[in-house]
């Protein structure tokens, strides 16, 4: 029945907006958890209630609606080809450019060399795991779940980012890394995902130009694109056209990436920073940077909520499989054991680890949260055996980290901070 009353994409973007509304105004009136938590929590807990409704009444078709409700939103193309641009750009706004230049090394390496050794642990430890449990997967496959549960979810980072008090090179150092390995895991996933679904061997030659070009094309494109976008907000002075130049380069310079072959989410994260710095410096007035600001903040509070409450959402869409649980946890484990791995042997390449202590490591271990983008790709492969399986292990991941990492991680640098000012 709910297919079926909401089947338009205004009424499915209606029953979102009004569910978030209500569920947010739920956590803050009462619950008051950070808001990530809190509708990722409420969503989960909701599709778990009809999951348990429908096992208590066999007549019920309540989450069998639910399910295809979700299914008709298309999780995957509504966040990877309408969503993601925005967040990116939003996130990218708010970023320094000094303190990212400072971090500009760092930030390169664990945005892909850390990245691709995330993803070969993860795959690694995922084909021993599924092996010793008797689940039959290519190994392949195996390596395309690496790909897409490896690089940090840069919506979710920067709404932990909010409630901590690091230093602002730390801030950046986190941010600029989130914004770059999630174009840098998108563009890894698809090749060997495209490895996977044709079935022929892995040309690791092919592979890296592959990666070069959509990489290194998404970083060019955000440049013109947001060369443009500056050019033509300092030519002017009037907030409204300026906000709505923002929201073209958006919008247009997303839509062009894909013809073009190289990675929107890049470019977006390019494009936003330099909009962020230079236009916001150089080329607007306090007047249009207050709108501008505005505009981008309500439209990814907006977006967010959205996108949280969605992933929780998702739950009733996982296999009932009660073996699926174990095979989570052990996810879990491997995906902190790759994040762990990836960000202190890269730190400790350029001696920061020693020099800041335990601060840094933990926050981009701990913060490394996994989100929508996780969840998106894990929905938008074909389906089959390896779909479920790699859907129920990315979920639990993004579960524990939302919610557990997430939840816990403003305390414990809280305590860090005041072990390091009061040393014993």
């Amino acid at each position: 029945m709910i297919g079926s009353l909401f089947l338009t994409p205004f009424n499915a973007a209606a029953v979102l907006i009004v569910v978030a509304a209500v569920l947010g105004y739920v956590n803050f009136r009462y619950l008051r958890l950070p808001s990530s938590i809190g509708l990722t929590v409420m969503g989960a807990l909701a599709s778990l209630l009809v999951v348990a409704l429908d096992e208590l009444l066999p007549s019920s078709s309540v989450s069998r609606d639910l399910a295809d409700f979700i299914a008709g939103i298309d999780f995957h193309a509504t966040l990877m080809d309408g969503m993601l641009s925005f967040l990116l750009f939003a996130g990218a706004l708010h970023v320094s450019w000094q303190q990212l230049h400072k971090g500009r090394w760092a930030i390169l390496v664990l945005s892909t060399v850390g990245v691709m050794l995330s993803t070969a642990i993860v795959g690694t430890g995922f084909l021993l795991l599924t092996s010793a449990m008797g689940y039959a997967i290519p190994a392949i496959w195996c390596f395309v779940f690496g790909a897409l549960i490896s690089p940090t979810d840069p919506v979710s980072v920067m709404s932990v980012l909010k409630r901590t008090s690091v230093s602002p090179l730390l801030e950046a150092t986190v941010a600029g890394e989130s914004l770059f390995n999630d174009g840098v895991g998108v563009v890894i996933f698809a090749i060997l995902l495209a490895a996977a679904t044709s079935g022929a061997p892995l040309d690791l030659g092919h592979a890296a130009l592959l990666f070069a070009e959509e990489a290194g094309g998404g970083i060019l494109l955000g440049m013109v694109i947001g060369w443009i976008a500056f050019r033509a907000m300092r030519s002017i002075d009037d907030y409204k056209v300026e906000v709505m130049i923002s929201l073209a380069s958006v919008m247009g310079g997303y839509a062009i990436a894909s013809p073009l072959h190289v990675s929107g989410p890049v470019a977006m994260a390019v494009a936003g920073l330099i909009i962020g710095n230079a236009g916001v410096a150089h080329a607007m007035s306090d007047t249009t940077r207050d709108y501008l600001h505005k505009f981008w903040d309500l439209i990814d509070d907006i977006l967010n909520t959205v996108l949280f409450l969605l992933i929780g959402l998702e739950a009733v869409t996982v296999p009932r499989d009660p073996g699926l649980i174990l095979l989570g946890g052990g996810a879990i484990a491997l995906s902190l054991l790759a994040r762990s791995v990836s960000v202190i042997l890269p730190l400790s390449a350029f001696g920061k680890a020693r020099a800041a202590g335990a601060i840094v490591p933990v926050t981009l271990i701990w913060g490394g949260l996994r989100g929508g983008i996780s969840v998106a790709l894990a929905l938008g492969l074909p389906h089959g055996s390896e779909r479920d399986l790699i859907l129920a292990a990315t979920y639990a991941v993004v579960l524990f980290t939302v919610i557990v990492q997430g939840g816990t991680i403003a305390g414990i640098l809280q305590r860090l901070e005041n072990r390091n000012a009061n040393p014993a």
